[in-house]
């Protein structure tokens, strides 16, 4: 069956415009959701995981650049749905510094890299293997290096990109280890609840195309500045790496709560705020909104639902408006994110599929022929 694809202006679906395939790929993110997350369930490869690690007390989600971005949600989630201690790591980390991390008969390493060849990543799945330690990988490529040297794979074909940068094989690699998390944790209602967010996302990305060039036209912001908590976190660090891989924008990352303690001395109507407002922190994310709105900062506000007062503090507003669990809701709250970033790019005469000094995946120590590709972002 052929595959469906998101029909866009005839502007905007011209391959030979720049930033066209990132654009093409930020709007199918909900097709694709539903695509991969039929396919695992159908294929049993989220039970057949769960069953094999299932005494497992401990859970890693390593990554590099994106893919450890998409480590921090999940680790978040995982603790969330399942219970378990998680954390996420960046591979480099291990490499570099293996005494701080011990690894127990009881943890289970999970393994990210959207082309299956990332070098950091492969390197870890291999001392993995020579130490014995059976490891979980996910990627969306299929056949890689990475899916022969972990013990089980979860694979994502439909979710793998022609950009350099990652976008809807982020929120999708997201999506299914917080499937994985929900199938191991027993959480019935979290596959309902998944679908319920990519019919959302379908609703969302209809009209966020023309708000956010409508935004970038009118302001040309200095640098910008993601804030969020919790799963959320993780959610605010890859808004600002793809700030600054699209548009070469000078991008920071802050926990939302942390920005008080220093960094809101750059407030200014040149730096656009980004607040990613979770339902369990609203409160006290607000008024750090009104305070960086009332010291004349720009704002741009995600929420599931935003109350009156969000809605005066922000000079943007995205309403995700979906009834689902806090946690399902985090792909939601990118694809604004990655749309600022493209529209920036384009705005700036750069093409936002081909980032300078970015190609599409990191190889080091001359493991694959010169010409191929790298990127630090994979």
């Amino acid at each position: 069956m052929p595959k469906k694809r998101t029909r866009l202006p005839r502007s905007q679906a011209r391959k030979s415009s720049p930033g066209a395939f990132a654009l093409t790929e930020i709007l199918s993110q909900p097709l694709c959701w539903k695509t991969s997350l039929t396919r695992l369930r159908n294929s049993g490869t989220l039970e057949h995981a769960a069953a094999s690690f299932a005494g497992a007390r401990e859970w890693t989600f390593i990554g590099c650049g994106s893919s450890f971005y998409v480590a921090l949600a999940a680790a978040a989630s995982w603790s969330a749905l399942v219970g378990t201690p998680a954390r996420a790591l960046p591979a480099s980390e291990i490499l570099l510094h293996p005494h701080l991390y011990p690894w127990s008969e009881q943890s289970v390493p999970v393994l990210i890299s959207r082309s299956g060849r990332t070098s950091e990543v492969l390197k870890v799945a291999e001392d993995l293997r020579a130490l014995g330690i059976g490891s979980l990988g996910i990627s969306c490529a299929p056949g890689q290096a990475l899916e022969k040297i972990v013990s089980q794979a979860i694979l994502l074909p439909a979710a793998d990109e022609q950009s350099t940068v990652m976008t809807r094989s982020f929120t999708s690699m997201l999506m299914a280890l917080q499937a994985l998390a929900a199938t191991f944790g027993g959480c019935r209602d979290f596959a309902s609840s998944q679908l319920r967010v990519a019919r959302a996302g379908e609703k969302l990305v209809h009209t966020l195309p023309q708000r956010v060039a409508r935004f970038v036209t009118r302001h040309n912001f200095a640098d910008y500045v993601c804030l969020g908590q919790g799963g959320l976190y993780g959610i605010a660090c890859e808004s600002a790496l793809k700030l600054t891989e699209m548009s070469v924008s000078y991008a920071q990352c802050f926990h939302t709560m942390e920005f008080r303690h220093g960094p809101k001395s750059i407030v200014s109507a040149h730096t656009l705020i980004v607040f990613l407002l979770s339902a369990a922190g609203y409160k006290a994310e607000l008024e750090v909104l009104e305070e960086i709105k009332e010291l004349g900062g720009a704002t741009l506000v995600i929420a599931n639902h935003a109350c009156p007062r969000a809605r005066a503090a922000a000079d943007f507003l995205v309403e995700l408006d979906v009834e689902a669990p806090e946690w399902a809701q985090l792909p939601l709250y990118l694809p604004a994110l990655q749309l600022m970033g493209l529209y920036t790019g384009t705005r700036k005469g750069l093409d936002p599929d081909r980032p300078r000094h970015l190609s599409r995946v990191v190889v080091l120590d001359n493991q694959e022929p010169a010409d191929a590709p790298e990127h630090a972002a994979i």
